[in-house]
């Protein structure tokens, strides 16, 4: 009987790790230039920025981010209410490379990669992910620092009067 739970025990965890590592975030046949387009007319509408997150689904920690991002509430709120998300493929199948190189070559810091464009779509900040790491996952005040420090209000010269 132990013998029997333990093969089901590990069974499931092994299902688990594959469901997990199969889950696909990005699309490599998506239009990435059409996706960022579209995202910074909302972005415009909204009075809100672009936060881009480039990587693919064989990136263990672009995968950790993307559920990071989503799963922490004040981080996911911070994101909601300032910016517009998307995430633009890089992989074997698709390496956007002509969208890349109008974002000034992010994938030069590792994947994932954030970038944040304002309402015009113009790029204002190129994030490293890894500064934004503390032991082996992603740091919450590192991560809420970041979105936080580039979200509209705080470039508005208004709001520094």
């Amino acid at each position: 009987m132990k013998t029997f739970k333990l093969f089901l025990t590990l069974s499931l965890a092994l299902f688990l790790t594959n469901s997990l590592s199969a889950q696909k975030i990005y699309n490599p046949s998506a239009d990435a230039k059409q996706d960022i387009t579209e995202a910074v007319a909302k972005a415009k509408k909204e009075g809100k920025h672009v936060l881009i997150q480039v990587g693919g689904n064989w990136c263990p920690w672009c995968i950790k981010m993307h559920k990071y991002l989503h799963s922490q509430e004040e981080i996911n709120k911070l994101m909601r209410d300032n910016y517009v998300f998307i995430e633009v493929n890089y992989s074997k199948e698709n390496k956007n490379k002509e969208v890349l190189k109008n974002l000034g070559y992010p994938q030069r810091f590792g994947f994932p990669v954030m970038l944040v464009l304002n309402a015009n779509g113009e790029r204002i900040h190129t994030q490293n992910t890894g500064n934004l790491e503390k032991d082996k996952a992603y740091d919450f005040d590192r991560v809420k620092s970041f979105l936080f420090n580039w979200r509209p209000d705080a470039l508005n010269p208004a709001n520094y009067k």
